[in-house]
């Protein structure tokens, strides 16, 4: 079918999209791309339309607001109305398991919960009164994290794994990233909160997929409709399967959601399982070149590559991520 085709078709291009992003992000061949791209939306776009841009860009995504928030839940509240208003009643016509039916609800109560934490919860910010607290948490390398750094913003002694978030403009222990999406940093205190929440609403979309596509399997593929095809109002032939849009658009919607959400997922887990940040993962190929001798007459040293010290096996690193307090007491006392 010729939609089938265009669908697939565009989600191939999505993945490779992001296969090839994730490997400029990686290789630094990114900010060449955005310097040149830029260049040439400068010359374009008219100035003032660029300065409101650049404007509502600093607003969205360098200073705190609900907007994504907003969004999130809006594009939610969609979903589930279209997966109930249409999905749940033709599936119970066809005598489908009601918990199987139900089960992206259970999912979706779980995710507004950890969605609620990862937004309100203090990712871990660093103060005088508990600064000399967190230097003792992790051992500096020297490379990525040197033992006499300071926060020019702040003021403070950085401990090792910080960093200062602009947006937020706070100090934050074992940062991660900044989320727009929950309005909050990610770091030591929520960042099991966020895994947990980003697991569930990759579920919970993987799991509408499935309903949506067993459901459009039992009802066109196994009844042969579409085979089957109707004179529209301009004389034109036209596929029956395709007189469930929405149906279908949704199923659209929710398989790219799932694959965009589970490589995120694969990404997060791969950085808990290993005890890195993504914070650490974008700097860890850059990171020795500020240490490297400057000049041609500098003297010839071996550069000082950032390796991972803080990987101490699977079930620690993930005991660090979902009991950072207990970790926390463990090292101390070391």
């Amino acid at each position: 079918m010729d939609f089938l085709v265009l669908f697939s078709f565009y989600l191939a291009l999505l993945l490779i999209g992001g296969a090839l992003l994730c490997i400029c992000l990686k290789t630094r061949y990114l900010k060449g791309l955005v310097r040149g791209g830029a260049q040439i939306f400068s010359c374009i776009v008219p100035e003032w339309l660029q300065r409101a841009m650049l404007r509502l860009l600093h607003y969205l995504f360098h200073t705190r607001n609900h907007t994504f928030i907003v969004l999130h839940l809006i594009l939610q509240g969609m979903v589930y109305t279209e997966y109930t208003w249409e999905i749940l009643g033709y599936c119970q016509e066809l005598d489908f398991s009601l918990y199987y039916l139900l089960l992206p609800y259970l999912l979706l109560a779980v995710n507004l919960i950890f969605f609620t934490l990862s937004c309100v919860t203090d990712p871990g910010t660093i103060t005088k009164a508990n600064e000399s607290l967190f230097l003792q948490v992790y051992e500096f390398d020297e490379v990525m994290f040197p033992k006499n750094g300071r926060c020019s913003t702040c003021d403070l002694r950085k401990p090792a794994r910080s960093k200062h978030c602009s947006v937020c403009n706070r100090c934050v222990h074992r940062f991660d990233h900044h989320c727009v999406w929950v309005n909050n940093c990610i770091g030591a205190w929520n960042a099991r909160y966020f895994l947990t929440y980003l697991l569930t609403l990759t579920a919970s979309a993987a799991t509408m997929a499935v309903v949506t596509t067993v459901f459009l399997v039992r009802l066109v593929v196994l009844s042969d409709l579409h085979l089957e095809t109707y004179v529209d109002d301009l004389g034109q032939s036209q596929y029956l399967f395709l007189t469930f849009p929405r149906i279908v658009f949704l199923l659209g919607f929710v398989l790219v959601l799932s694959f965009l959400l589970g490589g995120f997922l694969c990404f997060a887990l791969y950085l808990a399982a290993t005890n890195q940040t993504t914070n650490e993962w974008c700097r860890g190929d850059r990171a020795w070149c500020q240490h490297c001798p400057q000049g041609a007459g500098a003297p010839s040293v071996e550069p000082r590559v950032h390796r991972n010290i803080h990987s101490h096996g699977l079930w620690s690193n993930l005991r660090e991520i979902f009991l950072p307090a207990a970790a926390h007491y463990e090292r101390k006392k070391k």
